[in-house]
């Protein structure tokens, strides 16, 4: 068996990595410590490293396609091993990336002004693309069924946003809660977005819409989240209607001309589902240990929080300890700790934090003894 050192430090700076060199652009404050855009500290699969130079290796790096045989039947293959789900493959459509497909599906099934219906805590960048989108969003509770219903019965909403998993709680929908979903969406008319970016780092079953949408639906998602290559750009849909593909590869091609899509995407892509499982399962495993170790230090300050059911983002609800507020402790941690953590507000619930831990376990521990501290002051 393959063993993959996740506690090995990779100096990020001078990368131009959004998370450790544009810390500032965000915090205010240079040289901060960050535990906040949902990309990991870790290398990427070394199976798809591999991969990529040999890719690199041929020199040529000109036009492609990305409708071959290739790349769907990874797509395919993925969805049938891990999700025991069928994939039509004619249902497939590349993306460079998943908001860009899920702007484009949102034309597509809405007009401006319609509703779009999230859950909140939302993250952060569903609001400016529907209000980008010249659409309305409509937040619902995660669990209030009753308001989830009466928006969707709304003559002007249009689409459900689905986060599944979620972000930034990680909450993964059982079955049987996105079988009731589908069966208000189909009552009322409503089309359906799922962005599953997460899923492949799901600490519980999970099940994609892809296993049972009807009518207007779409999956939305990426290998770049858990395999950790967003720089590569690229993702793909799955877009249960036939009419609706057509629709929007017209707009992806000719609207957009974006046609030719990043080949070391792809290379990515069909490396990390062909050869990149064994990675994957370990890396699920370091990252819950590293929520494991977040939940142990947290009760020791006097705080019952349990991990995410999916990924490494730790949602953590401070207002149990009288942290009703952001801005206190952001400043606590920023000048007190200089650490970066994602306050709850960005994402409509003050009062929380989102601490990524998708990094080595000695930073993991490094921050969330920081966030103790600078709670304890407090």
């Amino acid at each position: 068996m393959t063993s993959y050192d996740f506690d090995r430090f990779v100096d990020r700076h001078g990368t131009w990595c959004t998370q450790w060199d544009y810390v500032e652009d965000r915090f205010g404050v240079p040289g901060l410590l960050p535990f906040t855009i949902s990309d990991m500290d870790f290398e990427t699969a070394p199976e798809v490293l591999t991969a990529l130079r040999g890719r690199l290796e041929h020199g040529v790096l000109g036009y492609s396609r990305w409708r071959h045989s290739d790349f769907l039947s990874a797509v395919v293959d993925w969805f049938g091993k891990r999700y025991a789900t069928v994939v039509d493959p004619e249902s497939i459509a590349y993306a460079p990336s998943v908001l860009y497909q899920a702007g484009v599906l949102i034309d597509l099934w809405s007009k401006p002004g319609d509703g779009v219906v999230v859950h909140t805590p939302a993250y952060d960048a569903f609001p400016r693309l529907i209000e980008a989108h010249g659409r309305q969003l409509r937040g619902c509770g995660l669990d209030d069924w009753a308001e989830f219903e009466r928006l969707l019965a709304l003559p002007d909403t249009s689409v459900l946003l689905l986060c599944s998993p979620h972000n930034p709680t990680g909450r993964v929908w059982t079955e049987d809660e996105l079988t009731r979903m589908a069966g208000l969406c189909a009552r009322h008319g409503v089309a359906v977005i799922s962005d599953e970016i997460h899923a492949d780092l799901a600490h519980r079953e999970f099940t994609t819409w892809a296993g049972f949408g009807a009518g207007r639906w779409a999956v939305v998602t990426s290998a770049s989240k858990s395999f950790n290559i967003p720089a590569l750009t690229g993702s793909y849909g799955i877009i249960g209607d036939p009419e609706s593909h057509g629709a929007y590869l017209r707009r992806l091609k000719d609207a957009d001309g974006l046609s030719s899509p990043a080949v070391l995407s792809l290379v990515g892509h069909i490396a990390a589902y062909r050869e990149g499982e064994g990675w994957l399962d370990a890396l699920r495993a370091y990252v819950a240990g590293n929520l494991e170790m977040v939940a142990e230090r947290l009760e020791a300050a006097g705080l019952n929080w349990q991990p995410p059911q999916a990924g490494y983002l730790a949602w953590i609800d401070l207002r149990p300890l009288g942290i009703k507020t952001d801005e206190p402790l952001q400043r606590e941690l920023i000048e007190g700790e200089k650490v970066a953590i994602m306050p709850g507000g960005a994402y409509g619930a003050p009062g929380f934090v989102r601490l990524n831990v998708g990094c080595p376990r000695a930073k993991a521990e490094a921050g969330t003894d920081a966030l103790v501290r600078a709670v304890s002051r407090l």
